[in-house]
């Protein structure tokens, strides 16, 4: 593995009221190199690979905010890491680095509910967020398809409810 990674997500929007549908693809740098953020990478990596036997492919987007992750139950509350041992507080895994900034649009970052509470929701910034420095660990950025992360953001909503079904229907490295 070199010492920087990109992946990818194919996105498919489907919307019940318009019938429409639309998609593309975004690619992720992961942040992998240098120290930066290797473990909540290769996490992302990992999920994004589906290698093992869970992953990214095929959810769906909880919630978008004109401003993703939770396979496990859609709502917010679940996620997985590949760093699970059953002695261990449920996969969450420590935040490694928190000073990369959230300080453009296009940011990818880890959600959590707290400190050291890493799994597997992320999400990705759609402008300066200076506010989340320091709280969540930045571990990439969209290098492609900005344009496919706007498109995910006008289906969004102030309550977080997708205005449609937004999902990753491929993902992996590239």
């Amino acid at each position: 593995m070199s010492s920087e990674s990109a992946g990818n997500f194919d996105i498919l929007i489907t919307s019940d009221k318009t019938q429409e549908t639309r998609g593309g693809r975004i690619v992720f740098k992961l942040y992998d190199k240098n120290g930066e953020s290797p473990k909540t990478a290769k996490n992302f990596r990992e999920l994004s690979t589906g290698q093992h036997g869970f992953g990214y492919s095929n959810t769906t987007f909880h919630r978008i905010i004109p401003g993703g992750g939770d396979f496990t139950d859609g709502t917010g509350t679940g996620g997985r890491s590949t760093f699970e041992d059953p002695k261990s507080n449920g996969g969450m895994f420590d935040d490694e680095n928190l000073t990369l900034k959230h300080d453009r649009a296009g940011i990818l970052s880890m959600a959590t509910n707290g400190p050291n509470t890493n799994r597997s929701q992320f999400f990705i910034t759609v402008a300066p967020t200076p506010w989340l420095n320091g709280r969540h660990v930045v571990f990439g950025e969209v290098i492609e398809g900005m344009d496919v992360v706007k498109m995910i953001e006008s289906y969004g909503s102030e309550s977080g409810r997708p205005k449609a079904d937004v999902r990753v229907t491929a993902c992996g490295t590239v």
